[in-house]
């Protein structure tokens, strides 16, 4: 009898499960460190690089705005890599970096530029869901 009292307590996972579990978690991390690089590199640029000011100048921003932004982004990337922070915080960094993406958008495609001045937004949104993705599958599975 204490066999199965033994199992009710502690459900068997299947290998599969396993598995599954470790291939969210990877896919989390690669996408989240992938997606971290390149908006920590935007808001490094952001900050240091004369001719991202100039572009922020020249698709209408004020100059106050790129340093705003870039601090945000800072911030909502120690909320994403920080394992310690709770869920919450975490759901908050993403739909800020959503917003600052479809506004990147919206601003190159207001002023008619190609893919060759919007194609690093879409490309980062497209980490960007990913990274979005994994965390939602780890939150449902609580891994």
């Amino acid at each position: 009898m204490s066999n199965l009292a033994g199992t009710m307590s502690y459900p068997a996972v299947s290998p599969q499960g396993v598995k599954a579990a470790k291939w969210v978690v990877v896919g989390f991390w690669i996408s989240t460190v992938v997606f971290a690089l390149q908006m920590g590199f935007t808001a490094y640029a952001q900050l240091r690089l004369p001719q991202v000011a100039g572009e922020f100048a020249r698709l209408g921003f004020p100059p106050y705005f790129r340093v705003e932004l870039s601090w945000a982004k800072f911030a909502g990337l120690i909320a994403l890599l920080v394992p310690m922070v709770p869920a919450r915080v975490k759901e908050w960094a993403y739909a800020g970096f959503a917003i600052t993406l479809v506004s990147a958008l919206i601003a190159h495609f207001a002023i008619g530029e190609g893919v060759e001045a919007w194609g690093w937004a879409a490309g980062t949104a497209v980490l960007w869901g990913a990274s979005y993705f994994f965390f939602r599958r780890m939150q449902a599975g609580k891994i």
